[in-house]
């Protein structure tokens, strides 16, 4: 077995997802507000569970769900939830997010998701493409899940690579999700946007527009980006 990737507070397996730990997903459980106190969250297609442990981190939610489809990654996940200090709050499903949908009373105050991005087909098929690819989770198939499981008054948050963001907030928008946050995200000050953090809910409202900055030059990081995940990363 390889070594765990160590936080602060928790330690995560990764070597049998698709999904390793990367920045984006870490982005994501650090950028999201829950200053609404969501006391139900679920992680779609959570990989090796970090985004549902960063919510385990930094709310008081009794109830944590996620659900992984690859079954070795499910099982990775499973144990990384058993192993930290929030195993009484986390749950793991096994399965398609549209299996939950069938379920009539579960119901959600946060769902996050960071989803596959990849769509171009190569010739040798495996897990970690299939993790990656629309196929697996696509926008549409995502986003008609989310109204169905998500309550009336909550809150439903992903990380997209730029490009795709505007056709996400389109296809949220004619399912009656509206953008209420939204973060662009770049490598450096003078590179191309390659990101977006955006956070919709069913209320109509201004939207809180910003852009974030991940480092300076290679490995000195930005005030902002190490403010944003200094409760997570070691050494910051």
């Amino acid at each position: 077995m390889s070594n765990p990737f160590c936080f602060k507070q928790f330690q995560v397996y990764h070597n049998k997802t698709a999904h390793k730990i990367g920045t984006d997903a870490v982005l994501l459980g650090a950028w999201i507000d829950i200053s609404f106190k969501p006391n139900q969250i679920l992680d779609v297609g959570t990989g090796s569970g970090i985004i549902a442990l960063m919510m385990a981190q930094r709310s008081f939610a009794e109830q944590i769900d996620a659900i992984e489809i690859q079954a070795e990654a499910f099982q990775e996940c499973v144990g990384n939830f058993e192993n930290s200090p929030w195993n009484d709050r986390l749950f793991c499903y096994h399965g398609d997010v549209q299996d939950l949908v069938q379920e009539p009373d579960l119901k959600y105050d946060l769902i996050l998701s960071n989803p596959p991005f990849f769509e171009e087909q190569q010739p040798k098929f495996d897990f970690r493409q299939q993790a990656r690819e629309q196929h697996t989770l696509n926008y549409i198939k995502l986003i008609n899940s989310v109204v169905k499981l998500i309550h009336s008054k909550g809150h439903f948050a992903v990380i997209l690579p730029y490009e795709k963001h505007q056709d996400f907030i389109s296809l949220a928008k004619d399912k009656g999700l509206y953008l209420n946050k939204i973060t662009q995200v770049k490598g450096r000050a003078k590179a191309n946007f390659k990101r977006s953090l955006m956070q919709f809910s069913y209320a109509q409202s201004s939207i809180d527009k910003d852009e974030l900055i991940l480092e300076i030059t290679r490995h000195q990081y930005t005030e902002a980006y190490k403010s944003l995940i200094q409760d997570f990363y070691l050494n910051l």
